[in-house]
């Protein structure tokens, strides 16, 4: 890639209520990343305004550099642009919470990303971002796409079938279960490393290595580490042993179905309808203190918005808990997290831009990283990124207990993009016979109907 002296980002879906984070992280590395303007594009302009202003009152508290200005149209955003971010949701958190409890009604948990939820995300959504893929090949065909719109391995894979343009998957769910574990060791990343493989939304911690031991049998025995590498019990210790395996929290839809759906029973609501009301509450507060010229106090609820949500996670599908129940009253600064949904992102373009090689968790394409996978295939594994170069670390086989399940939503992932692109009822209908977390062709029909409203 020919590097400019100073480069353009774009933030596809800069309505979004994670946008401030991202401004946060590429002002801090604005030096290592060259970066010098952040644009933002979003369908709802109003959303994206507001996003910006809270962004540039970032900017101006932290004192750096970066101009942060909202653009009208697509073409716009990734014109000339170097790193190109997609974090867009069609349909916006009420399809989330519309798929969430239509999944329910018809017996199965509700989440965005697994199960009819995840199925209902991907129709709509994959048809957008190939569009959307096409745009950045042809105006800035040198650029990385930074891909968090979830699925987002599954995005991934449709966009890099099709063009020719560098696109990487980024979510930060494996880079904070890591973190989590060398937390409860007390251990930093330089003495702690983990090996992980799978597909997003679908990983497992396989070994932990510390100072060169591998002390995974240890560890795993160990009933207090494993509580605390996980905000929720989600998981048996039991199961965890069974599979000699440290599952990430999204495979609790696929292991424990039915204590999710009895959790969202219990609760009688599901985590996309309060997201939605949190996300409308910081929405408001943030109008009325910009209006008033009080960017400090938008930045602190900003703040107290991002704690109460991360506090929150898995708390109702896990325990039956509520997020709108969640009072904030500590200190901590998510903007400085050691993890995160903006750490990731940002430490992914900066070893793009050679500044700084690092081993990332990230969704790529296979090339044998994973034997019994196809070479085309996207995977989430650990790779070495530098200087415009990413190279996924040799995984060998699955093992056998996560096999036939990795197997089988991979093949769920290619038949959802095709029907995605083709738009066939009977591809839709495939696809959820395919999905382990649905298996079932008599449902998909009403199934279908239901959810097609919002794709």
């Amino acid at each position: 890639m020919n590097k400019p002296t100073r480069r353009k980002i774009a933030l596809i879906g800069g309505g979004g209520v994670r946008t401030p984070l991202v401004v946060f992280g590429i002002n801090e590395s604005s030096e290592a990343l060259g970066a010098e303007e952040l644009a933002l594009y979003d369908l709802d302009q109003e959303r994206c305004r507001v996003m910006a202003e809270l962004g540039n009152a970032i900017v101006a508290e932290e004192g750096g550099t970066l101009r942060v200005r909202v653009v009208s149209s697509l073409e716009d955003a990734v014109d000339g642009a170097s790193f190109v971010l997609s974090s867009i949701r069609a349909g916006g958190n009420q399809a989330r919470a519309h798929d969430e409890r239509v999944a329910i009604e018809h017996g199965y948990p509700g989440q965005e990303t697994t199960g009819p939820g995840g199925v209902a995300m991907a129709l709509r959504t994959v048809p957008i971002a190939v569009e959307q893929a096409k745009a950045i090949e042809r105006l800035s065909p040198d650029a990385w796409l930074i891909n968090f719109t979830n699925p987002a391995g599954l995005i991934t894979q449709a966009i890099q079938n099709r063009f020719s343009a560098k696109v990487v998957g980024i979510c930060d769910t494996p880079s904070e279960m890591m973190h989590r574990i060398r937390t409860a060791l007390n251990e930093d990343e330089e003495s702690c490393c983990c090996d992980y493989l799978g597909l997003n939304h679908l990983g497992w911690v396989r070994r932990i290595w510390l100072r060169g031991e591998d002390v995974t049998e240890r560890l795993f025995g160990d009933d207090d580490f494993l509580n605390k590498v996980y905000s929720v019990k989600v998981f048996d210790h039991e199961l965890i042993r069974a599979l000699k395996l440290l599952p990430t929290e999204y495979l609790f839809f696929y292991y424990s179905r039915r204590k999710a759906l009895e959790n969202q029973h219990k609760q009688g609501s599901t985590r996309g309808a309060e997201i939605q009301q949190l996300n409308e509450r910081l929405l408001g507060n943030l109008a009325e203190l910009l209006q008033q010229g009080d960017a400090r106090g938008a930045v602190v609820s900003y703040k107290n918005y991002l704690n109460v949500r991360s506090g929150s996670y898995m708390k109702l599908e896990g325990n039956a808990d509520s997020a709108l129940t969640e009072v904030y009253g500590g200190e901590e600064d998510p903007f400085r997290a050691a993890s995160g949904y903006h750490r990731i992102a940002i430490d992914v373009m900066k070893a793009l831009c050679g500044s700084a090689p690092k081993r990332i968790v990230v969704n790529t394409r296979n090339l044998g990283s994973i034997e019994d996978v196809d070479a085309d295939d996207v995977v989430e594994v650990p790779c070495m990124i530098s200087a415009d170069t990413i190279t996924p670390e040799p995984c060998g086989r699955l093992p056998e207990a996560v096999r036939g399940l990795v197997h089988a939503v991979k093949a769920y992932e290619r038949e959802a993009i095709e029907a995605a692109l083709s738009g066939s009822s009977t591809s839709m209908r495939k696809t959820m016979l395919l999905y382990p977390a649905i298996g079932e062709w008599e449902p998909s029909e009403r199934l279908l109907q239901e959810l097609i409203v919002k794709c």
